[in-house]
C-alpha cells in the first residue's frame, strides 16, 4: 500500500517539477539558516569552554565597572591590597590603549599593551594562554623591547610580515621585537604588541592606572569565597558602600557563564528569524496542495470510484507534503553544514580566530531533516483533509 501511495506522489511531483522545487526553496532557506547558524553557535560556546578549561578554574579578574568606556579606576595600590588577600596566591595588573604604531613606512593604530616582568608575569601567560613561536617573551632587564602578536606579525597589517629583531616605533619611541605569538583566538587580543610595564607606562603618561588585575587562587581554595573578600577590601580601600563598588570581581565560572548565556541569546535570535523561512516555506507548501487538490479533483474522483478510502486520500495528500519539507530539509542541512564549515575556514584563514567553530553533530542534522519533514506534513494537513472529503459523483463532474 505505501509503495502504491509513494508511486502516485512520485508521479504528481515529477508532473509539476518546477512548483514542486520553488516549493521546497522556502523549507531548504529556513533548515541551511538554522544548521549553519545553531552549528556556528554550539561550536563558538565549545571553542570558549576550552579557552576557559586551558585559562584554569583557580583564577579570578578583577576590572573597572565601567571597563568598556575607557574608565580606569584600578590602581597599583589595588593590586597590593588583592596580594594580601587570604587565598590569594599571586595578582598581576596590565594597562592597555590604542596608540599609533610605525613599522616601515606604514602608520597604524593598534593596542599596545604594558605586562609585568616580574613572577607575577606568570599568571597573565596562563589566563591569555600566551605562547611564543618564535624569539623570547618579555624579561626582567627587559626596557623598549616588544613581543607581537598573531595578527600583526603574520597577517601583513604593517604591508609585510613582521620578525624577531625589527624595530617598531611606539608613539614616536623605537621598540625592538624580541618575540612572535601563536594566534589567542580572537582578533581584539591577536591585534596586540606587549612591551615592559615601565615602557607602557612612559607611553602613557600613567604611573599609577590598571585596566584589568588577573588574580590566581591558592590550590585548594574556594573562588567565591576568595571572591567576596577581594570584594570587602576593595570597598574598604575605595570608601563604597556594597552595591555601589566602581569595580567588579568574577570568577572563571561566571565569566563563561555570563558569555555562554550572551551566545545563548544570540542563537535563540538567529535561529528565531531563520524560523521565519520554515513558516514561510510551510506557506508555500500549504499553498501548492491547495493547487494540487484543485488540479486533481478528477483524479481524486475516480481513485475513490476505484475504491478508494478517505483515509488513502489524506495519506496520499499528507505525504507528499511532508516528501516536499524533507527533501527541503535534507538540501538544506547539506548546504547549512557546508556553509558553517565554510565560515570556519574563513574565520582561521583571513582573521586568525579559532573561536568561529563549527559543530556539526548528528543530532542536529538528523533533527532538522526531521523538523522539515514534519512542518511539511503539518502544512499539507488541511488541504489533505479537503480532498479526502471530496465525494466521487461531484469531483468526476468536476472542471477547472
Amino acid at each position: 500500500m505505501i509503495m502504491d501511495y509513494l508511486k502516485i506522489i512520485l508521479l504528481s511531483i515529477a508532473h509539476r517539477k518546477l512548483r514542486a522545487w520553488l516549493t521546497v526553496l522556502g523549507i531548504l532557506i529556513g533548515i541551511t539558516a538554522i544548521v549553519s547558524l545553531i552549528s556556528i553557535g554550539q561550536g563558538a560556546k565549545e571553542a570558549m569552554n576550552e579557552q576557559f578549561e586551558m585559562m584554569g578554574t583557580n583564577k579570578l579578574i578583577v576590572m573597572p565597572k565601567a571597563f568598556f568606556s575607557g574608565t580606569t579606576v584600578l590602581t597599583e595600590r589595588d593590586l597590593e591590597e588583592i596580594r594580601k588577600v587570604k587565598g590569594v596566591s599571586e595578582a598581576a595588573g596590565i594597562v592597555f590603549k590604542t596608540v599609533p604604531v610605525k613599522y616601515g613606512s606604514k602608520l597604524k593604530y593598534t593596542y599596545l599593551t604594558g605586562l609585568p616582568t616580574d613572577k607575577s608575569m606568570k599568571v597573565i601567560e596562563e589566563m591569555q594562554n600566551m605562547k611564543v613561536t618564535q624569539g623570547r617573551f618579555l624579561e626582567k632587564s627587559d626596557e623598549k623591547k616588544a613581543v607581537v602578536a598573531y595578527s600583526l606579525h603574520s597577517r601583513k597589517y604593517f604591508g609585510k610580515n613582521i620578525k624577531v629583531g625589527d624595530k617598531l616605533t611606539i608613539n614616536n619611541q623605537e621598540f625592538e621585537v624580541v618575540g612572535l605569538l601563536d594566534s589567542f583566538g580572537n582578533q581584539e587580543d591577536d591585534n596586540n604588541i606587549f612591551v615592559p610595564m615601565e615602557d607602557a607606562r612612559a607611553i602613557f603618561n600613567d604611573e599609577e592606572g590598571l585596566n584589568i588585575i588577573y588574580v590566581e587562587v591558592s590550590e585548594g581554595v574556594n573562588q567565591k569565597e576568595v571572591a567576596n573578600r577581594i570584594e570587602r577590601s576593595l570597598r574598604k580601600l575605595h570608601d563604597v558602600e556594597e552595591g555601589s563598588e566602581d569595580f567588579d570581581v568574577q570568577t572563571s565560572d561566571e565569566l563563561l557563564r555570563t558569555v555562554n548565556s550572551i551566545l545563548m541569546v544570540m542563537q535563540v535570535i538567529f535561529v528565531g528569524i531563520a524560523s521565519i523561512s520554515l513558516l514561510v516555506g510551510g506557506v508555500g507548501i500549504m499553498n501548492t496542495m491547495y493547487t494540487s487538490v484543485l488540479e486533481r479533483v478528477r483524479e481524486i474522483g475516480v481513485m475513490k470510484a476505484v475504491g478508494a478510502r478517505n483515509l488513502d486520500i489524506l495519506l496520499i495528500f499528507i505525504i507528499e507534503s511532508g516528501i516536499l519539507g524533507l527533501v527541503g530539509g535534507i538540501i538544506g542541512a547539506s548546504l547549512g553544514s557546508f556553509i558553517a564549515k565554510s565560515i570556519e575556514k574563513i574565520a582561521i584563514q583571513q582573521f586568525g580566530s579559532a573561536l568561529l567553530k563549527a559543530h556539526i553533530s548528528p543530532v542536529l542534522i538528523f533533527g532538522s531533516i526531521l523538523f522539515s519533514f514534519i512542518v511539511g506534513a503539518l502544512s499539507g494537513l488541511a488541504p489533505a483533509y479537503q480532498a479526502s472529503k471530496l465525494k466521487p459523483v461531484e469531483a468526476l463532474r468536476f472542471r477547472i
